[in-house]
């Protein structure tokens, strides 16, 4: 990757990530799933602006990839990377939790703006992404899937029936991520389930395993480009709460407010990279 495109993406990143903080703000009581969202940033960054085949004029192209947010209480990221590949505007972001605003908590569908798939419970986001890549793979389709995950939700037995089923019909079209950030609703991964043998566990049902800091662009740049003729899980090593130094590794920011102090501490953080 050169280093222009390099710049961009962690640009897009940073603005992702500033615009989950305004977002949470704007919340006020509601709050919003503010942790488990900035650990997203630069895949989505990567994903939205570097690797997928998408086209906001041609939204419904049956040529593009797909993307399904299986992690779905990260739809604040997600919606905050469609802004920024041309899909939603300010004003959709603004409408964020409000009354008769298509944007709530979890992904709702709506094709045209890139939400193909509503999502919420956990464990659901994979068996739709293997259907999807078994339809594409039957009607000679080239395109990709990609399924977001978190590995808190890799404690459901849907994922390991849907990751048999993509093994079984050697789907090679879809790519999951997991990411990796080692905190669930309240406490960390390892003292809920513990997933040191992750990457063993997805080997051993059928997927090529890729390694990556998921939060170094030209890691998943390359990590994104890897090609097999196995289904690939893309392990992404991440941070809960990335650049917020109050929010990073606390459980108690799953989902929460920002008051006007907390939120001029973490803007300012932002400012400062």
């Amino acid at each position: 990757m050169n280093k222009i495109k390099e710049k961009l993406l962690i640009s897009v990143a940073r603005q992702i990530r500033s615009d989950i903080i305004d977002m949470t703000y704007r919340a006020g009581r509601n709050g919003a799933h503010i942790g488990g969202s900035l650990s997203m940033c630069e895949i989505l960054a990567t994903l939205y602006l570097g690797v997928m085949k998408i086209d906001p004029e041609n939204p419904l192209d049956e040529n593009r990839d797909r993307f399904v947010l299986s992690k779905g209480h990260g739809a604040l990221a997600l919606y905050c990377a469609l802004k920024q590949a041309g899909f939603l505007t300010q004003e959709d972001l603004d409408a964020f939790k409000k009354d008769g605003s298509d944007f709530w908590t979890h992904p709702r569908f709506i094709p045209k703006k890139e939400l193909e798939f509503a999502s919420g419970s956990l464990g659901m986001g994979l068996s739709l992404g293997a259907g999807t890549a078994l339809a594409l793979k039957r009607k000679g389709l080239k395109c990709r899937v990609y399924v977001y995950i978190g590995d808190g939700e890799c404690d459901e037995g849907s994922v390991w029936e849907a990751a048999s089923f993509v093994s079984h019909h050697k789907l090679n079209n879809i790519t999951v991520i997991i990411d990796e950030n080692k905190l669930q609703l309240d406490a960390p991964t390892k003292e809920i389930v513990n997933k040191d043998n992750l990457s063993q566990r997805w080997e051993s049902f059928g997927f090529d395993i890729v390694h990556v800091n998921g939060h170094d662009v030209s890691d998943l740049m390359a990590a994104f480009s890897h090609r097999s003729d196995k289904p690939i899980a893309i392990i992404a090593q991440t941070v809960k709460g990335k650049g917020v130094s109050f929010i990073e590794n606390n459980p108690a920011y799953h989902m929460n407010t920002l008051n006007a102090e907390q939120y001029k501490i973490a803007k300012s953080e932002q400012e400062g990279k």
